[in-house]
């Protein structure tokens, strides 16, 4: 599991790369939100959520330097379960986040806060400081939707939780500008309700995500069944090789659970056989790569859970 499978080296490496432009257009889009933030709710609410956008990238290049990396006296199984932790990590971050930026919204529209967006002079010309705003929500859509767009089939692929959380994030970020528009609107239309109504809305979708990936998370560090990358179900391949396994071996009990992006299987209570099939084998139509280890548990070596 230490060397990554060449049917997914290609993959990995646009992955790298997309991060990488992440990195940069995000960094853009950060500088044009900050320079045209004013005192909107909405705006500051869009302005952190693109910083957040770049832990999600950074974890994911960490957990790509890491996880080919040869077992040492210290890691005896190597670093691939450091996909795992990356993707724990991103979940944590999102959801404290959303959590701050929910009560700042929430607050803001209990207090009754009136924001003011009002003129600003511009190459000697005196505009609304909300066209500058509006603008500056308008670069910051385009760029996520793009990258996202590319990364989701790459992440499915790969079957790597980071990088289809970095998916979700751009997603994030796109609604977030769209958002973000309308809360400016709304303002320079006299509700001054639509401002922090737009940041509590962005907030809570944040909020959500980071709940649903932390579930998500510990569950692989706990070692539940193999999951899907957007749900908590179990992955239809773990499923399909579940099935095959339990035709295979009917006295044995089959399990299964997930180390970073592979599945690691056990037979439970049944002897090896002789003539052991090969791990592409039992993926039938699945990527051969995802199993990973294939192992048996004899009877006699086998304690009861019943204690």
């Amino acid at each position: 599991m230490n060397v990554l499978p060449p049917e997914i080296a290609d993959d990995m490496r646009r992955a790298r790369r997309l991060e990488w432009w992440t990195l940069g257009g995000m960094a853009s889009v950060i500088a044009v939100m900050y320079f045209a933030m004013g005192s909107s709710q909405a705006m500051k609410t869009a302005f952190i959520e693109d910083l957040l956008s770049l832990v999600p990238a950074i974890t994911f290049l960490i957990a790509a330097r890491l996880e080919p990396r040869p077992p040492t006296r210290e890691y005896r199984f190597g670093f691939v379960s450091v996909n795992s932790l990356a993707f724990l990590a991103s979940a944590v971050v999102l959801t404290v986040l959303g959590s701050l930026l929910l009560f700042d919204g929430v607050s803001a529209l209990a207090k009754g806060e009136h924001p003011t967006i009002g003129p600003i002079e511009l190459f000697g010309q005196v505009i609304w400081l909300g066209w500058v705003m509006i603008a500056a929500l308008a670069y910051s859509v385009i760029i996520p939707v793009v990258l996202g767009r590319l990364k989701l089939p790459i992440a499915r692929r790969l079957r790597d939780k980071v990088l289809h959380t970095d998916a979700d994030m751009q997603k994030a970020d796109w609604q977030t500008g769209l958002a973000g528009i309308v809360g400016v609107l709304g303002v320079g239309l006299g509700f001054w309700w639509a401002d922090a109504a737009a940041a509590a809305v962005i907030s809570f979708s944040i909020l959500h995500d980071g709940l649903r990936n932390i579930r998500i998370a510990a569950a692989e560090l706990l070692d539940s069944v193999p999951r899907e990358l957007d749900s908590a179900a179990m992955a239809a391949e773990a499923s399909r090789l579940q099935q095959r396994l339990e035709a295979m071996f009917p006295g044995g009990e089959v399990r299964l659970r997930e180390s970073g992006r592979y599945i690691l299987a056990n037979v439970y209570g049944v002897h090896p056989p002789e003539d052991l099939p090969t791990l592409a084998s039992l993926m039938g139509d699945d990527p051969p790569w995802r199993l990973a280890q294939l192992s048996f548990t004899p009877p006699n070596c086998a304690r009861s859970n019943e204690a």
